[in-house]
């Protein structure tokens, strides 16, 4: 995306209010994200397995080795945020076959903390702090969980995980679903993840801070300084109609079957790619040919999100 592009964001003006009322939240740092604000860059590989060749006839799931860019990020929206923070963070892969690209982004969190884009700006106006005390109503947060019950479990999943030892050390979720449609046109509904090909490795919160604010990007850079770092591309299945394909607040039982649908190799940290009029975009929405998206409001959402804040850090929204 170029600087200096004169067609305004789409959207309605709730995604515009989305984008405004996190920047109420962390401030407004001219030329970054509203949110996932502070990340690593790294570039890598990915090779999907035989397995999920069988699922879908997208370029990147063939088998054949593809190049990977990879943004690993802390979740707040500030820049300067500390890396022993407990925020959930990010990882979002990209992945470009010929014309094209899949973003794969996980978070920590395994489902997402609204079910409509109103209850998640009226959950984002509630976390605004106050000027005076540089804390948010805790007594109307509290009212809005005891009327949103099903946004509990994403709070409690993000505040309750120590920090990571890595970058490489934790899991990633997708909390929406995407049907994967193979050669034959046979479909299967999945949500993915990105797992590290070992047991999660996290840290007591005071060893996490004597680390120093930005461990997370010095470790990754020794790792690969010294040779590769390896993640896994899972795909949980839908067992039955109960799972949902439109809440992404509803986790999908631990007894579906999952598969391990690729593994991305990581080589090397490489300097941020945005400059220069040009920004990478994640986009969730953006898939290739092989896989579709469902109905979920929230995912549908984010794209023209994405595109408000894309506009504001390219200075023309």
């Amino acid at each position: 995306m170029a600087a200096g592009a004169e067609t305004p964001p789409e959207g309605e003006q709730i995604h515009r209010d989305l984008i405004g009322a996190m920047s109420e939240i962390y401030g407004v740092h001219e030329g970054r994200r509203t949110v996932h604000a502070k990340g690593v860059w790294v570039s890598g590989t990915f090779t999907a397995s035989p397995e999920a060749a069988e699922l879908s006839s997208a370029p990147q799931l063939s088998g054949a080795e593809i190049p990977a860019l990879v943004r690993f990020s802390k979740a707040s929206g500030n820049p300067e945020a500390n890396d022993a923070s407990r925020d959930g963070g990010g990882m979002a892969v990209k992945l470009r076959a010929g014309d094209e690209e899949w973003d794969v982004i996980g978070v920590g969190p395994p489902v997402f903390v609204a079910r409509t884009v109103e209850d998640f700006l009226e959950l984002l106006r509630l976390r605004k702090p106050d000027p005076e005390t540089g804390q948010p109503d805790m007594e109307a947060l509290g009212r809005y969980l005891e009327a949103h019950p099903e946004a509990q479990l994403s709070i409690q999943s993000t505040l309750g995980a120590e920090p990571p030892a890595s970058f490489t050390s934790v899991r990633y979720h997708s909390p929406h679903a995407f049907r994967l449609v193979n050669a034959d046109g046979r479909g299967t509904w999945v949500r993915w993840r990105w797992y590290p090909p070992r047991p999660e490795e996290r840290l007591p919160d005071e060893e996490a801070r004597a680390r120093g604010r930005d461990y997370l990007r010095e470790d990754i850079e020794e790792r690969l300084r010294g040779g590769s770092a390896e993640m896994e591309l899972v795909l949980q299945l839908r067992g039955s109609d109960d799972d949902s394909l439109t809440d992404p607040t509803q986790p999908w039982p631990d007894s579906n079957e999952t598969l391990v649908a690729g593994r991305l190799v990581l080589t090397e940290v490489v300097d941020d790619p945005e400059g220069d009029g040009h920004i990478e975009v994640f986009d969730p929405m953006r898939l290739p040919s092989g896989i579709e998206a469902s109905d979920d409001p929230i995912l549908h959402a984010r794209p023209k999100a994405y595109s408000v804040s894309a506009y504001r850090r390219l200075g023309s929204g």
